[in-house]
């Protein structure tokens, strides 16, 4: 029998809620998502009443919540939101009875793991499905970068979500133009990660170093119209940075495949969904497939894109339903 549930997904800007229809441990229908701006609203609690009036219906008992910030212990922090959420008060402050929470990239490997094959598309490597036994590696450039592990076991309806730090790993140059990045990061950061430059705001640090290294003025300040000049080719470093975003990309999604002995890998987080459509011509999968000795059986792992619109939320709902069988 279907279980109706409320699912929300706190970031740092924006906090996402719908009701999702859950039934025999899977997601069976997600909602139209609401999207609050965190600023508008001083607590969860108030963001989660404002939620409820805006569908005009009382709110279910049942919350699922992708948090994006480590989910254990009795008070959770954001760290770019003033918000505090204390699962403890659930009941008393929400009216919620039972409820599941997960890391914010947790809750994309749950998405993985129950979301249909039209929910990816192929990026690199062999065509069909997603493997259904075995381990899939997720990479998610967004705000920062993501990573996780989705191990199969047995059939598709049996699986374990890892979360990880993968995104903290050092940043390996492969070139002399990235041994010259990496110096001019140095300067700027005591240990450059792979974060540093394969997410959104890794473009800046790309792009400030490649206009020093040839002696350019920095021209873009702003994320958003640097992004937008790469992509539309209206500054050569720009363009420059946003190529190497893409090989960077590669690199680390091959190394963290070939670390986790996966035999397919996911891109997912905001902006691979935004720029799918640069993946074929990017470089990305020669960068993904370029280990040396392990080339063939990199060429053996497929590469899928999610394009779900809401797979945090999706993820979170699938989360809870695995819990309630």
């Amino acid at each position: 029998m279907n279980q109706t549930i409320a699912v929300a997904d706190v970031g740092g800007t924006n906090a996402r809620f719908a009701l999702a229809e859950i039934d025999g441990g899977r997601v069976v229908s997600l909602g139209e998502p609401v999207t609050l701006a965190t600023a508008d609203h001083s607590s969860f609690q108030m963001a989660w009443q404002d939620f409820g009036r805006r569908i005009g219906k009382p709110l279910p008992t049942a919350l699922a919540l992708s948090f994006a910030g480590p989910v254990g212990g009795d008070v959770l922090k954001l760290t770019n939101n003033p918000w505090v959420i204390r699962p403890a008060l659930m009941d008393e402050r929400l009216g919620v009875t039972d409820y599941k929470i997960v890391n914010d990239f947790g809750a994309i490997g749950h998405a993985v793991a129950q979301l249909g094959d039209d929910c990816f598309t192929h990026l690199c490597g062999p065509e069909g499905p997603l493997p259904s036994i075995g381990l899939t590696s997720i990479v998610g450039p967004g705000t920062g970068l993501g990573v996780a592990q989705l191990l199969r076991v047995a059939d598709e309806a049996s699986y374990h979500v890892i979360e990880t730090e993968g995104g903290h790993i050092d940043f390996a140059p492969l070139d002399s133009l990235e041994d010259q990045i990496l110096d001019h990061l140095r300067r700027s950061f005591r240990r450059v990660s792979i974060e540093r430059v394969a997410c959104g705001s890794g473009l800046a640090n790309l792009y400030n170093a490649i206009a020093s290294i040839e002696g350019k003025a920095v021209l873009y300040r702003e994320d958003k119209a640097l992004w937008t000049a790469g992509l539309e080719g209206q500054d050569p470093i720009a363009v420059a940075a946003v190529d190497r975003f893409f090989l960077t990309l590669g690199a680390v999604a091959g190394d963290l495949a070939l670390a986790h002995g996966a035999n397919a890998l996911v891109i997912a987080g905001g902006l691979g969904y935004r720029l799918r459509d640069r993946f074929a011509t990017s470089g990305f999968a020669d960068r993904f497939i370029a280990k040396g000795r392990f080339e063939r059986r990199m060429e053996a792992i497929p590469v899928k894109l999610i394009v779900h619109p809401q797979p945090g939320l999706y993820g979170a709902a699938a989360a809870f339903a695995k819990d309630h069988p």
